[in-house]
């Protein structure tokens, strides 16, 4: 075993007289805060060191009938604990049970394999032999075991996916917790067994390998966490010990025994001794891992601290529930990651839901009360819902914790798109607005007006109202429903808190409050009967269960059986209300129709027809009546009995409709006479009502197509016709030849009938064709609207799925419809804000009315572009659209994109035909605005390319799939370039040469043997003296020709890059001297003539200083703990003696060895560069890091407190494992943060005497944590 004095770390706890664990003084003792632990020397005061326990034994035992720590037995060899805690195929109190009776028998042997069960679930290959444990101390075999280590994967145990490793890290932590149980009486008071694990795992918790430090916490957490209920099991017996021995001390001498009284105090004695042994191996953990690990680099070792925490002082709330535990807690909040913020919060979910506790956190919540309020709003919506839970339960234990503010930033989290967020929040309202209940509503009724619920509903209601969301009313209502469903239900209380009149010296509700509540009650019926989230908020529907289809038909039923009687009521004292009405008017596709046969409430449906009926007469709002059309369309069931009186309610009202339209209309349009205005505006209305039905109700039978169709040729011959009527008319009419279309693709149709279709749906496109020129902007997008979807209702795909009978119907546009619908695009939807007035029609210029008219434009352009998504018009029409990309790339970006896309999933070489074509387009209107003279380095031709930049990326990386694509591009741009000669005359560039400039983005998507075969296209084109000028006008074409030749060994290579990417070739080839015996190949003879093989010749053979790449760190190597410098950690290994430098060069190198050319000097000049930024930024991290330490340091002096204000740095500075900090200094070093962590900050001695009772936060950022010499 491990000599005593050998050891690194050890125990030297004081005792203490009281039962409860060490102060936090004692924890941070300075004699003990630098104390590492130590195996075999945690004694107890006055006891004889482990060390010198045993020894002989160990010595003597240890190696027999062992084999690199595995069990021998008749040769063969058994299973490991690791592999028996692995398979899981035991029961955990077996296992244990069968190691405690190996340890009695030799413990050596015993405890060998409890520290190879640790060291194998780290995933080490390696055992520590029984030699080893005799000889070495616990850093040497921490060493060893790493070198041990797998490098080829950074996986173990714990780390590891499926089911038996998940089951593996819960077989795992119980093994450790029934190891503690079962020996809590004895074997861990014999001073030898827990004081070697808690030395092992100390160690390894410190060490730099990921796997050890993971694994180590996790047991070691896991082992505190079975030490507290030890102790908490003393601490109760210690109690009850003393209880008896006060109630015995008390008696009267004559009943007094003596020997119970010697007895209890002995027991007493010992329990005491335990927990005093108990408490050293919690100091032990805790300063050994605990303090260093809850900030290690690694998020899920901290968690691991965190979430151990909570449970200590959960469970032993008389020990840990202090301040000198919870300040970790609280600290840790403003980890960077979410995993250790959850942990945090769920922490202390389970102190706050223990009222008996709440006065001990007081000073904890006045402290961090802030932060956990700004977490509702976390980025990782996990930790924002546990966020509002923790707050619900603060709001639990007392209302006067939260102020005002604190709850209002909560409030409006009922509106978020999360659903787990909105529902938590709606959980916070429900508890602060509604769970009160005072004395005087006792003795109120359950349900009405004057219910308990009624005012909860208009509390509700005056919520909605202050929120000023009024059009998430539905969002409101699904956050409230899990906690408030039962309010939300009693639908009988709103209705009559509607209907009924206020009682003497109650204030009723105002207009605004009659509609919020009735759109509240709306929400709550479609919740009720659809049982899914709102739009925007969930993913998609899900499978209800039993359980909840039943809850479901119950509240369908019971929605029909109250609203049956209380819409009609409703409907009559609102009618005027369009708003209201509309709202209403929704409630009847909720129903369960067959209860008004089964109910007897035919009186009832009887009065809702006459109320609609009412309402379509008093209403001219499209909302209202597209409402009350589809309150008839739902009543309108043919499987109900009451679908036959509620069609002839349909019926007759449709006729009154349409006899009243069309003998308006033959007044309207009689010849000779001026319509006034009356008659217009009875024309109009009625118009609307019937357009509204025509949308849910075939009303074919009445003709009305004859009598739009009139309507609309006599406004396009006279011009003078109301705007609302001539888009109401197209409307219906557009309904009109859909129900035709849908009566003919029933197959129920005569030829005829398809004959008359045709001729219909021809001659309405032409009418709206003919109306894309009015001068009214409104016509102008109702008839392009109509126009879009016409022609994709009739295009190609409408014989698809088998209709191959509509063939007749099928509609291509012709060039002239074409360019006219390219043309209303160009017109209306590429224009500027300020531009856009006319459209508006006259509303103020308000953000409000900005975005609506934004959202118009959208649809517009997404019409069009459906059409050449399905090939409706041809693709080149397209440019159009695909140049106004970067212009308008905020308004429109992400609809031409996506047309972008699928028109190259169509066709890719029509598609780069078209992107050609778009930039060929604004290449000519800047020649036409700038002249041929035109500067390259102006804003407009700098456009042009950067839009062929942005056209390229949408290429991808793939270019075999846009091979042809690409080459037929650059086909097409080479025509382009030389189509039109120099107007200067012969021996000038080309008028468009400029634009292979442009081109040239597009070479790094061409394959190397595709350059070269678009160069050789190119030079038919050039001439000799082409390709001998080199004055700036020629520029584009040397510069395309530069872009095909370059990348001949590498088809990524850029021409930009060109340069730095050659120069950096001579870290990798200066090392190797040159080859002066190898023969060269045929190709590099050949190649070698070229001027750029030369330059590369002479490239290779230069030697430049250049920093060179730092070797690479692997993940079982301790790191040397010497500091280096930047430039020493990349120069120590490859730097080039003077000797080397000034080393005659042999013929061969010579021969190369002229001045250095510019690409040369360029590559050693960004060498050069890189190492000044890299020491600059090494001296500003410096700089930035003393500042701080100077900072924290003050603020330390002036705290003596725990949780003073002026402590807040500390809070912020906690994570010695920010990434983003240790970004800027680890610069220019080769730190592999993924395999090998930084090692943990040493405790500093000369810090304990400024605060000496709590954990040295200036401790977080030492020179040892960043393995950086900072000064």
């Amino acid at each position: 075993m491990i000599a005593a004095q050998e050891l690194h770390t050890e125990f030297q706890f004081p005792q203490e007289a009281d039962t409860q664990l060490s102060s936090d003084t004692d924890l941070e003792d300075p004699d003990v805060k630098n104390a590492k632990l130590g195996k075999g020397k945690v004694g107890k005061k006055g006891k004889k060191a482990p060390g010198e326990k045993g020894k002989g034994g160990a010595a003597k035992g240890a190696g027999l009938g062992r084999v690199n720590g595995h069990h021998q037995e008749n040769g063969m060899e058994n299973m490991t604990l690791f592999e028996v805690v692995k398979m899981g195929k035991s029961a955990t109190q077996s296992v244990v049970d069968d190691w405690i009776e190996s340890y009695k028998n030799d413990r050596d042997i015993a405890l060998l394999d409890l520290i190879n069960f640790f060291i194998q679930c780290s995933g080490c290959k390696g055992a520590v032999s029984a030699e080893m444990f005799r000889h070495m101390q616990n850093s040497e075999i921490i060493r060893k075991m790493t070198e041990e280590f797998d490098e080829d994967s950074g996986d173990y145990p714990l780390t590891m996916a499926g089911p038996l490793w998940k089951k593996f890290k819960s077989s795992f932590c119980e093994f450790i917790g029934v190891l503690v149980r079962q020996c809590q009486y004895s074997i861990i008071y014999d001073e030898y067994m827990m004081d070697t694990v808690i030395s092992l795992l100390t160690g390894l918790s410190d060490s730099q390998v990921r796997a050890f430090r993971h694994t180590s916490t996790l047991a070691a957490m896991k082992l505190m966490t079975a030490l507290v209920n030890v102790a908490l099991n003393l601490s109760i017996n210690m109690d009850n010990t003393q209880r008896q021995y006060e109630a015995e001390r008390n008696k009267v001498m004559a009943k007094r025994a003596n020997d119970r009284l010697e007895l209890l105090l002995q027991k007493r004695k010992e329990l005491q001794e335990n927990q005093d042994e108990i408490e050293n191996m919690m100091n032990a953990i805790f300063k050994g891992v605990f303090v260093h690990r809850y900030r290690d680099a690694i998020a899920e070792i901290r968690a691991i601290c965190i979430e151990e925490i909570g449970v200590w002082m959960k469970m032993y709330s008389d020990a840990f529930l202090n301040d000198s535990y919870l300040k970790y807690v609280g600290w840790t909040m403003h980890d960077k990651q979410g995993e250790v913020r959850l942990k945090c919060l769920t922490a202390l979910q389970g102190l706050y839901y223990n009222r008996e506790l709440n006065t001990r956190l007081e000073l904890f919540t006045s402290r961090f009360k802030d932060r956990i309020v700004s977490m509702t709003l976390d980025k990782e919506y996990d930790v924002a819902v546990q966020a509002i839970k923790l707050l619900t339960l603060v709001l639990h234990s007392s209302d006067e914790v939260l102020t005002a503010e604190d709850c209002e930033s909560v409030y409006h989290l009922v509106y978020s798109a999360h659903r787990p967020v909105a529902v938590a929040a709606g959980e916070f309202l429900y508890k602060k607005l509604f769970s009160h209940r005072g004395p005087e509503e006792e003795g109120m009724p359950r349900r009405g007006r004057q219910s308990v619920n009624g005012n909860l509903i208009k509390t509700t209601v005056f919520f909605f109202l202050e929120s000023e969301l009024h059009e998430h009313g539905a969002y409101l209502v699904d956050s409230l429903w899990e906690c408030a469903g039962e309010l939300l239900k009693d639908w009988e209380s709103m209705i009559s808190l509607l209907l009924d009149e206020p009682m003497p010296g109650e204030e009723a509700l105002t207009d605004h409050q009659e509609t919020a509540l009735i759109e509240i009650m709306l929400c709550a019926i479609r919740q009720a009967c659809e049982c899914h989230p709102p739009v925007g908020r969930g993913t998609g529907k899900r499978v209800l269960t039993a359980k909840e289809k039943k809850a479901q038909l119950d509240d369908r039923t019971r929605i029909t059986e109250i609203f049956a009687v209380a819409l009609p009521l409703l409907l009559a004292k609102y009618s005027v209300d369009a708003e209201k009405v509309t709202n209403l008017l929704q409630l009847p596709q909720f129903f369960d129709l067959e209860i008004y046969t089964t109910g007897r409430l035919e009186k009832h449906l009887e009065s809702l027809l006459r109320q609609i009926r009412e309402v379509v007469e008093k209403h001219t709002e499209t909302d209202v009546l597209e409402a009350c059309s589809m309150t008839y369309h739902a009543l309108c069931n043919e499987e109900f009995t009451i679908f036959n009186r509620v069609d002839i309610a349909r019926s007759q009202l449709l006729d009154e409709l349409v006899d009243k339209f069309n003998r308006l209309l033959e007044d309207f349009l009689q010849e000779g006479e001026e319509p006034d205005e009356d008659d217009a505006y009875q024309v109009l209305s009625t118009l609307k009502r019937i357009t509204a039905f025509h949308n849910a109700h075939d009303l074919s039978k009445w003709d009305l197509f004859t009598s739009n169709y009139k309507l609309l040729n006599t406004g396009l011959q006279n011009g003078d016709m109301p705007e609302q009527i001539v888009i109401h008319a197209m409307q219906c009419t557009h309904y009109v030849i859909l129900w035709h279309l849908a009566k003919v693709s029933g197959g129920s149709s005569t030829k005829a009938d398809m004959v008359t279709l045709r001729k219909q749906m021809r001659g309405f496109c032409l009418m709206c064709q003919s109306y894309l020129t009015s001068v009214n902007t409104t016509v102008k997008e109702q008839a392009f609207t109509i126009l879009c979807d016409a022609l994709m209702i009739f295009s190609h795909q409408i014989v698809s799925s088998s209709r191959e009978q509509l063939e007749a119907l099928i509609y291509t546009p012709d060039s002239s419809l074409q360019a006219e619908l390219l043309n209303f695009i160009l017109d209306h939807v590429f224009i500027d804000q300020d531009d856009d007035n006319n459209s508006t029609d006259g509303q103020h210029d308000d953000e409000a009315s900005k975005i609506e008219a934004l959202h118009k434009r959208r649809n517009l352009l997404a019409a069009y572009c459906k059409l050449i998504i399905y090939n409706v018009v041809e693709m080149n029409t397209g440019a159009d659209i695909f140049k106004q990309y970067m212009r308008y790339y905020n308004d429109y970006g992400d609809i031409i994109k996506e047309t972008m896309s699928k028109t190259r999933q169509i066709d890719k070489i029509q598609c780069a035909k078209t992107l050609i074509l778009s930039l060929q387009q604004l290449f000519n209107e800047m020649l036409s605005d700038l002249g041929c003279n035109f500067d390259r380095s102006s804003s407009s031709f700098c456009g042009i390319k950067e839009l062929a930049r942005r056209f390229s990326l949408t290429f991808g990386l793939d270019q075999l799939k846009t091979r042809e694509a690409i080459a037929m591009l650059h086909k097409d741009g080479i025509e382009f370039a030389f189509k039109e000669p120099s107007p200067q005359g012969e021996g000038n560039p080309p008028l468009n040469l400029a634009f292979l400039d442009i081109l040239s983005e597009f070479s790094s998507k061409l394959l190397r043997q595709d350059k070269k075969t678009v160069h050789l296209y190119l030079e038919r084109f050039m001439t000799f003296q082409m390709a001998l000028q080199r004055e700036d006008c020629w520029l584009p074409l040397i510069s395309y020709r530069n872009s095909l030749q370059a990348g001949g060994d590498d088809d990524t290579m850029s021409v930009i890059s060109g340069y730095s990417s050659r120069g950096s070739s001579i870290r990798s080839k200066k090392a190797k001297p040159a080859s002066t015996g190898k023969r060269k190949l045929p190709e590099e003879e050949s190649s070698s003539c070229s001027t750029d093989a030369v330059w590369m010749n002479r490239e290779q053979n230069v030697q430049t200083p250049v920093m060179m790449p730092s070797p690479h760190l692997s993940s079982t190597v301790l790191r040397d703990p010497k500091k280096m410098r930047p430039e020493e950690s990349y120069m120590g290994v490859y730097s080039i003696t003077s000797e080397q430098q000034q080393q005659p060069l042999p013929p061969q190198q010579q021969h190369h060895q002229t001045p250095m050319d510019y690409n040369t000097q360029v590559t050693w000049m960004l060498a050069q560069r890189q190492q000044a930024e890299a020491r600059q930024q090494q001296e500003r991290a410096s700089m930035q890091y003393a500042k701080m330490r100077s900072h924290m340091q003050h603020a330390i002096r002036r705290s003596s407190g725990l949780m003073e204000d002026d402590e807040e740095p500390i809070v912020e500075d906690v994570m010695m494992s920010s990434e983003d900090r240790l970004e800027d200094l680890n610069e220019g070093m080769d730190f592999d943060t993924m395999d090998i962590d930084l090692p943990p900050s040493k405790n500093r001695r000369e810090r304990s005497e400024l605060k000496p009772d709590y954990f040295d936060p200036s401790s977080i950022m030492d020179d040892s944590v960043l393995n950086v010499s900072m000064f």
